[in-house]
């Protein structure tokens, strides 16, 4: 294990922060991007939806594999090669001839992507000390998501001075940062648990994720009833319910369904999937109604929501000295209902509104409720592990959040009704406010999953009740110093 005021913990701080930021920026930038991508190319509102959760899609159904990944050949070459993958796909999109092309290059980004976003979290958690943890987590969340907003931003300004295709390039040089930064640090993963490679459980995931997916986003377009949809619903939801007993009759499963008997870890794991798939909804949603209804530039488009990250990379650090004192449930529940307070005062912006009497206050609102809730999420989640099992937890609750923000991004054609409509302008008029406030409720909901089911995880007080369920002990080191996102 190495100190975090070491050049080894530094360069282990800058490598796994550029390697999440590439994460962020891939899944988030494409935003401000659609409207152009939808000119350029020609798309229509069902290959523009693809364009966005093709990403989200691949890196939800992988991750679980990813992290079996890591835990056998080592986290951090695990997050080189995901990174090398999405250079190459990145790359790939930029060049895209059509539509058809820049769905495939999403698709394979969100391999690439699959692989370093449980890596990057699992390799600083399993390098650092374990007094230095706490510390380590919170500076990676903080700075690390500031991907969220600036990549939109820069790609905003792209979008409006260059062209779209430049967008796929913003990540170039955060990669090859990551990757120079991590040849200086220590591989201390030396105890691996065997491979696991589920071929049968990643196909599933992704069959079923896709199935479900194509059938939300076509079904507005060609009609419910159609052969395509129907079909790609029943296959969707057939492979996603055979998930489950599948796993549970493999010998080494990608899914271990043992870690599912902790009701902590169950509550977390769906608050997640609520909390995170409403954020990702939402955040597309706002950008689409700036750009399409405000008259906002792609630049100003992506600037809208800057505030919300500078307050939760203020209040993300300190949110784990509060952890630390009152546990985890009510610094979640409370962070998480204050995000769902922000969701629903934005559900008001409408032409001509000023951005400082509207979107601002939800953004600052939506920064303080992020940054109270990310940490103790984190703390509740990685403190049921131990070190050799940091791989697949990480990616569990990573997958749990790709998953909710590709199920409800997948549902805003539902929620706008666009229903053959040739462009997002007219369905976002009708029903913006309702789809928002549709989100403020399933983030509302979330936030009493918290209150209810996840314990508070008190100085001593370890968050699975029977270590043997995990085969581990919670860390004191853990509880007691707060280790935060």
């Amino acid at each position: 294990m190495i100190a975090l005021r070491s050049r080894a913990g530094w360069a282990l701080i800058a490598a796994t922060v550029l390697a999440s930021a590439v994460g962020f920026v891939d899944a988030y930038m494409i935003n401000v991007a659609v409207p152009a991508i939808g000119a350029d190319l020609r798309a229509s509102v069902s290959e523009l939806q693809w364009v966005v959760t093709g990403y989200l899609v691949t890196v939800a159904a992988l991750l679980l594999l990813a992290g079996a990944l890591a835990d056998h050949f080592g986290r951090r070459r695990v997050l080189a090669a995901g990174l090398l993958l999405m250079l190459a796909a990145s790359l790939a999109c930029a060049a895209a001839p059509n539509v058809a092309a820049l769905i495939a290059a999403r698709l394979v980004q969100g391999a690439g992507g699959a692989l370093v976003v449980p890596s990057s979290l699992a390799l600083l958690n399993g390098t650092l000390r374990g007094p230095d943890r706490a510390r380590g987590i919170g500076i990676w969340a903080g700075v690390s998501t500031l991907g969220t907003t600036l990549g939109p931003y820069g790609a905003g300004w792209l979008v409006d001075h260059a062209s779209w295709r430049y967008v796929f390039l913003l990540n170039v040089p955060l990669i090859v940062a990551a990757l120079w930064l991590l040849r200086q640090v220590p591989d201390t993963d030396l105890e691996r648990r065997p491979l696991s490679v589920d071929i049968v459980g990643a196909l599933l995931a992704v069959a079923g994720l896709g199935g479900v997916i194509y059938a939300l986003t076509a079904g507005p377009d060609m009609g419910w009833a159609t052969a395509p949809v129907l079909a790609s619903a029943v296959l969707g939801l057939g492979c996603l319910a055979a998930l489950i007993p599948v796993e549970r009759r493999l010998r080494v499963p990608m899914l271990r369904p043992q870690l599912f008997r902790s009701r902590p870890f169950v509550a977390i794991n769906a608050a997640t999937v609520l909390f995170y798939g409403a954020l990702a909804a939402a955040s597309y949603l706002i950008v689409l109604q700036c750009q399409l209804r405000l008259g906002y530039s792609a630049t100003e488009a992506g600037a809208a929501l800057i505030p919300e990250s500078v307050v939760f990379l203020v209040v993300s650090p300190l949110a784990g000295g509060l952890v630390a004192r009152v546990g985890t449930r009510w610094p979640m529940a409370t962070g998480i209902l204050l995000v769902a307070a922000a969701l629903a005062w934005l559900s008001s912006v409408r032409p001509g509104d000023p951005y400082a009497e509207v979107i601002l206050p939800g953004a600052l609102l939506w920064g303080l409720g992020l940054g109270l809730a990310v940490t103790p999420l984190t703390a509740g989640v990685l403190a049921a592990v131990d070190d050799s099992d940091l791989g697949e937890a990480s990616a569990i609750n990573d997958a749990a959040s790709r998953v909710g923000g590709v199920v409800l991004v997948g549902l805003v054609p539902v929620l706008l009704g666009v229903s053959g409509a040739p462009d997002l302008g007219g369905p976002l008029a009708a029903n913006y406010r309702f789809a928002m406030l549709v989100l403020a409720a399933l983030t509302a909901a979330a936030a009493l999953l918290t209150a209810l089911f996840v314990p508070s995880n008190r100085r001593g007080q370890p968050l699975v009740p029977n270590p043997r369920v995990h085969a581990c002990a919670v860390s004191e080191d853990l509880v007691t110093e707060g280790a935060m996102r």
